[in-house]
């Protein structure tokens, strides 16, 4: 990560990688004179936001970029994306037929965990920093970080174990898989308590969490659970903070790193074995799987090719092969000398995505609004895409989902968009069923398995029904 790579190699000797389930009791950790003061808790902390990264080139670490990989649990288990060559683990996906062994599956379950333990640790050991306003931010960022993670992990798999404090191999909560309503509740009071300190965008470092990302997540929090006017309130405070805007070009979202747009991304540098990423190249033919997050021809055909985002979603590569010669054009590896050690940041939060939540916030239940302040929201997203906006006077449900699905394609959100619209069931068996899929579908693929490695584990694991 561009600002903490210093400071992490000193905190990744004390904070391991390896599953959560293996760690030491706090006890154990303290014990070795670590975290004993405000800078040494402030390397923990830095070792949380590396964890996002969950990938080290130099000792290959996790194998590959496993948050930065989400599209092969979001968007390739929906009708946006595939792999260029359907072999393998990764055709499981795109077939939503994932297996209780796959690997990246498993990875994705145990860098969450780990991350969460690693804000564990930060908030464990809050006592070694003196000053009271700095250890009130190391809390909150802590809890933002660890309120992502169970986000990750709840809508991933359904019911998941709630870890709110670092556990022993002897601690039974590790075992014991919640009712994700009670991990939701938990998300909610860590956003909550992270809102109340966190600075604004202009009083920390970029890369670190700020309000308007809690607010962002916590929007997106109530509106996986229904609740519209709690996601209203927190979408709003983001729009009128003034941190973050529309920038006008929609390519420069993805190439010029830390735009206005921004809210919350992963920092990659290019060319460095610590803190590059391989993501973007693995989203090429040259990729060593061959080539994955492929736009589906579906997903290209629900384009117009006058939107003006058309040539930044697709690029047209001679090399890609006979399966269709468009790859994603989006975190593409422009300026790494090593296309396998490229520098693009991975953004999680932006604004365009804040401006079409707070539709839906407004939309509620209704299939459709003419509200004032939703329907300028949705027409600053469309007409940046080059459209002319002066007609419409509604929107409805349909129309925000396949915006959504346009604006937001590759990073992460449609298949979530899918099941938080209530409609996955039927878009994913009508997809499954064309040329271009011809797959089974049933609503328990909806869901991710537990992984069998966390099961052997934790016997006491239960699987998710279908598998």
């Amino acid at each position: 990560m561009k600002l903490y790579s210093l400071i992490v190699l000193v905190a990744l000797g004390l904070v391991s990688c390896d599953d959560y389930l293996n760690t030491e009791p706090i006890s154990q950790i303290a014990s070795n004179g670590f975290y004993k003061n405000t800078a040494e808790v402030e390397a923990g902390l830095m070792a949380m936001y590396d964890g996002m990264q969950s990938y080290d080139l130099s000792n290959d670490i996790f194998k590959t970029d496993i948050l930065p990989r989400e599209f092969a649990l979001t968007e390739m288990r929906s009708d946006n994306t595939k792999s260029k060559n359907s072999e393998g683990e990764w055709a499981q996906f795109q077939d939503m037929n994932v297996d209780v062994s796959n690997s990246t599956v498993s990875n994705y379950w145990l860098v969450n965990y780990n991350n969460i333990f690693r804000a564990n640790v930060v908030i464990a050991n809050l006592e070694a920093v003196t000053e009271e306003a700095t250890k009130a931010q190391f809390e909150a960022e802590a809890k933002f970080g660890r309120a992502l993670a169970h986000f990750n992990l709840v809508r991933a798999f359904g019911d998941v174990p709630l870890i709110d404090k670092v556990v022993s191999p002897e601690d039974n909560a590790a075992n014991v898989r919640v009712a994700k309503s009670e991990v939701y509740n938990f998300i909610i009071q860590d956003l909550s308590d992270a809102i109340d300190i966190l600075p604004t965008r202009s009083d920390i470092a970029e890369g670190r969490a700020t309000k308007g990302a809690a607010q962002t997540l916590l929007g997106k929090v109530y509106l996986t659970i229904g609740d519209h006017s709690a996601a209203k309130i927190q979408l709003e405070a983001v729009m009128t903070s003034g941190d973050y805007d529309i920038i006008e070009n929609y390519n420069d979202v993805f190439y010029d790193e830390l735009n206005d747009e921004i809210i919350f991304a992963i920092q990659y540098i290019d060319d460095d074995v610590e803190d590059a990423q391989d993501f973007s190249y693995e989203m090429t033919y040259l990729g060593k799987a061959s080539g994955l997050n492929y736009p589906t021809d579906d997903l290209m055909a629900a384009v117009d090719p006058a939107d003006g985002r058309f040539n930044t979603l697709f690029h047209f590569e001679i090399g890609a092969g006979s399966s269709g010669r468009y790859e994603c054009g989006k975190f593409r590896p422009l300026t790494a000398a090593n296309s396998e050690f490229a520098g693009n940041d991975w953004i999680v939060l932006r604004y365009a995505d804040v401006l079409l939540m707070y539709v839906e916030a407004v939309m509620g239940t209704n299939s459709s609004t003419n509200d004032a302040g939703a329907l300028a929201a949705f027409k600053e997203v469309r007409a940046r895409a080059g459209f002319d906006v002066s007609g419409i006077t509604e929107v409805t449900k349909q129309m925000l989902l396949d915006e959504r699905r346009v604006e937001l394609a590759f990073e992460n959100h449609r298949l979530y968009d899918l099941i938080r619209f209530g409609v996955a069931e039927e878009v994913m068996a009508a997809f499954a069923q064309t040329e271009e899929a011809d797959f089974n579908f049933n609503a328990t693929k909806l869901l991710l398995p537990i992984p069998q490695r966390e099961r052997n584990l934790n016997p006491d694991l239960s699987q998710n029904p279908g598998y």
